[in-house]
C-alpha cells in the first residue's frame, strides 16, 4: 500500500499537466533566480557563486513547499532539491528523494512512477555532471526529454535514494561549456592568486603589528 502510494505521489507531485518537462513545481527553466528563489521559498541571500567567468554559475537549495497532509502515506517523497543558474537564468533542477519515503522500492518502482506523468522513458547507457561527495558524474538509470528539456534519474552517490536531474538541453550546454572554461581560467589563475593571497594576509598582519605598536610605544616603560 505505502509502496502504491509513493508511487502515485511521484507521479502527481510536480503540478504538471502530463508529458510537460518545461517546468516543475511551478519553477520553469529560465526564470531568475530572484523569481525562482521567490517562487521556491528559498532564500537569495544563500545563493552560491560556483565561478565567475566566463559566465556567472550560480546555484541556491530548495526544499519543495508539500501540502499539509494528516495522512502520512502521502507525504511528499522529495526531500530536497538544488536549482542552478546560468547569467541568472535557471537551468536546471536536482531533487533527491527521501531514501525513507521510497525504502523498499526498486529502480523500476521509481521509473514507473515517473513514466505514469511524462510517459515512456529512454533508458541510454550515458553518464551526466553529477556533483556529489562520490563523484562528479552518474549513470542515467531512465531519460524522459523532448526536444527542448530533458529529466534523468540517477542513483544518489551514496546509492541510499535517487535524484531526478531536470534541465534545458540550450542552457545545460551553454552552462557546461563556460563551467569547463571556469576551471581552465581558474586552474591558470591560481598561482596569481595564491601570491596575492599571501601579499594580503601579510598586509593585515602588518596593519595588526602597526596597530598594536602605536598602542604599546607610548605605553612602555623600562
Amino acid at each position: 500500500m505505502f509502496r502504491l502510494c509513493v508511487i502515485g505521489i511521484l507521479c502527481g507531485g510536480s503540478l504538471l499537466a502530463a508529458g510537460d518537462l518545461s517546468s516543475y513545481r511551478g519553477l520553469h527553466f529560465g526564470m531568475t533566480l530572484a523569481t525562482a528563489a521567490e517562487q521556491s521559498g528559498a532564500r537569495l541571500p544563500e545563493a552560491r557563486v560556483l565561478h565567475q567567468k566566463p559566465a556567472l554559475i550560480q546555484e541556491i537549495d530548495w526544499r519543495p513547499r508539500a501540502p499539509i497532509t494528516s495522512d502520512p502515506l502521502k507525504v511528499d517523497p522529495v526531500k530536497e532539491g538544488v536549482l542552478s543558474f546560468y547569467n541568472g537564468e535557471l537551468f536546471r533542477i536536482v531533487v533527491t528523494y527521501d531514501r525513507y519515503r521510497i525504502e523498499g522500492m526498486t529502480a523500476e518502482d521509481v521509473i514507473q512512477g515517473i513514466s505514469a506523468t511524462y510517459g515512456t522513458p529512454a533508458k541510454p547507457t550515458v553518464e551526466i555532471p553529477f556533483r556529489s561527495n562520490y563523484g562528479e558524474t552518474a549513470a542515467v538509470l531512465a531519460r524522459w526529454e523532448d526536444p527542448e528539456y530533458s529529466y534523468d534519474l540517477v542513483r544518489t552517490g551514496d546509492r541510499a535514494s535517487y535524484s531526478l536531474v531536470l534541465y534545458s538541453k540550450r542552457l545545460e550546454a551553454m552552462a557546461q561549456a563556460a563551467i569547463v572554461e571556469a576551471v581552465r581560467i581558474e586552474a591558470q589563475e591560481a598561482p596569481q592568486r595564491e601570491i596575492d593571497r599571501q601579499k594580503q594576509r601579510a598586509a593585515d598582519e602588518n596593519q595588526l603589528l602597526e596597530k598594536a605598536r602605536s598602542t604599546n610605544k607610548p605605553n612602555f616603560q623600562p
